[in-house]
């Protein structure tokens, strides 16, 4: 078989495998970089070709504000990243997409097995970061002007599930962690941010106030960049277990749906407002500033502050460079369920922590912290998340606390 053929055929093996099953957009992405890396070898593929030629963007496409290729690239190179760390783990040729640029590669894995797997990142924003006022109108309008298609793409999220296709065994690590989701049969809610907001996106928007804006009506049509992202990551590992999902915007969460369901909060209590509600974190919670040059950013208070931890966590100012979030298991209503918090201080740390519990790699290093072999029943965890260009890059367990019964 010439070298071509063998490329040629890894590229079929990809897109046959379980991780891009039903992704045609990924499907049709990487037959494209393929394509282009074995007709044009060592030439860089545009942006703005992939977006014409593969997505059909019109021909005054402007990547500052369309980041679709962006997106798609960073959510097919982690696909590659799950393939080479399951099904693929023993193929002998790895494909990969260098960060940083659009430019498909071919490379046979060396004989130390474990050299050759990539390490996993995070799925890019759909957005990118930009400099603004820090006040809270600023970032009412913010969300008001370009997160629209971000709460469209999170209602696409809210269909039936698909047929169930033959997936490698269960990673031990992450069945270890998710047990009590996945040992019930029923699907547990993810529950989405939805926060309200007064005034109208055509002349600026901000967060309702309940004294000031009573009588007002509410708009709740909008959640975060970050949250969407989160819940396309949750939906795909679930998938990847053949284990179903239900997907709820939080102003919609009922009493009963809380009493009867294992839940899956994605977003803080500024906006997943029924967390408010609900049972929630103990030792780690959210806070709005009232006052000062940070007036209404959001920062986390630590209850009880170990050794060399703060008393308090609080986002870089803009850009954001950095971020805190939690990820927290606690007891459900109902004892015998189990709510999983999952929120950032911005959306880009809600983000992060998602991601953060479903990935092996990290996923261990809390097991590790936490040391219960017979499951895990509680914790809550804080997390230093490093953010660049809007994409949160990396996240450090600082903090991890076990509250007793």
């Amino acid at each position: 078989m010439s070298g071509r053929e063998e490329k040629l055929r890894q590229i079929d093996r990809l897109v046959h495998s379980p991780v891009l099953q039903g992704s045609e957009s990924l499907c049709k992405l990487l037959r494209y970089l393929a394509d282009h890396a074995l007709e044009h070898p060592g030439e860089p593929v545009k942006e703005q070709q992939i977006a014409l030629e593969v997505f059909g963007r019109p021909g005054n496409f402007d990547p500052r504000l369309d980041s679709t290729v962006r997106v798609q690239t960073g959510r097919l190179r982690t696909k590659l990243t799950d393939y080479y760390h399951g099904a693929g783990a023993a193929d002998s040729l790895i494909v990969e997409i260098p960060r940083g640029t659009y430019q498909l590669t071919f490379a046979a894995r060396p004989s130390d097995a474990a050299e050759a797997v990539p390490i996993p990142e995070p799925l890019p924003a759909a957005v990118p970061q930009r400099p603004a006022r820090q006040d809270r109108t600023w970032f009412a309008a913010f969300w008001a002007m370009t997160l629209v298609a971000a709460a469209l793409g999170a209602t696409i999220l809210l269909r039936p599930p698909r047929q169930a296709v033959a997936v490698p065994a269960v990673n031990p690590i992450l069945r270890h962690f998710w047990a009590a989701f996945l040992d019930n049969p029923e699907p547990p809610w993810v529950i989405f941010s939805n926060a309200a907001f007064a005034g109208r996106p055509d002349i600026g928007m901000r967060y309702w106030d309940e004294k000031r804006d009573e009588g007002q009506p509410i708009f709740d049509h909008y959640t975060g960049v970050g949250e969407v992202l989160a819940i396309h990551e949750l939906d795909q590992f679930f998938n990847s277990l053949n284990h179903p999902l239900r997907i709820k915007r939080g102003r919609l969460l009922s009493f009963d749906d809380v009493k009867n369901n294992n839940l899956i909060f994605v977003g803080s209590p500024k906006e997943n407002l029924t967390l408010r509600d609900v049972p929630s974190t103990s030792e780690f919670q959210f806070r709005t500033i009232e006052d000062g040059p940070r007036k209404g950013n959001v920062t986390v208070i630590n209850v009880h502050p170990g050794a060399g931890e703060s008393a308090s966590y609080i986002a870089s100012e803009l850009p954001l460079t950095e971020d805190y979030a939690v990820a927290a298991l606690v007891p459900g209503l109902n004892p015998a369920y189990h709510a999983l918090i999952l929120a950032g201080t911005t959306t880009m740390g809600t983000q992060a922590a998602v991601e953060y519990v479903c990935r092996e790699q990290s996923v261990r290093v809390l097991l590790a912290k936490v040391g219960s072999p017979e499951g895990i029943r509680r914790f809550e965890a804080l997390l230093h998340v490093t953010v660049k260009d809007g994409v949160p890059v990396s996240s450090e367990l600082v903090a991890l606390h076990l509250p007793k019964p």
